[in-house]
């Protein structure tokens, strides 16, 4: 699997869509900084240490386990992207291109709990 976490694939994208969420979340409404602001960036925070934690899982049932509490952060903070185009905090070129991101991470978690299942 490599040297460590930071090897993974989906573990890089997942820093790369946490940096993307930062950045797009930086012009969010001040007093939103407690609400929506904050679960959106602990909940792309989320995927990535549950990708980290997965790898330093010794039994495959436990890495599994982490890899599904990823799959289920990547789609709060899909939500949470949708919910905020709704309130206006996003332009739809953000929100499409960070749906374009979580996606394309969805497939590569779920491409590597099939691999790690077949194992």
């Amino acid at each position: 699997m490599g040297k460590d976490f930071t090897a993974l694939e989906i573990y890089q994208l997942a820093e790369e869509l946490i940096l993307e969420i930062y950045k797009a979340s930086r012009n969010f409404p001040k007093e939103e900084i407690y609400g929506v602001t904050s679960q959106l960036r602990r909940s792309a925070v989320s995927v990535a240490i549950n990708i980290a934690e997965a790898y330093g899982r010794y039994h495959f049932k436990d890495k599994v386990l982490f890899l599904y509490n990823a799959r289920g952060s990547l789609l709060e903070t899909k939500s949470l992207i949708l919910i905020c185009f709704k309130l206006k905090f996003l332009v739809e070129k953000d929100k499409d291109g960070l749906i374009t991101q979580i996606d394309k991470l969805g497939v590569k978690i779920n491409n590597f709990i099939g691999y790690l299942k077949k194992k």
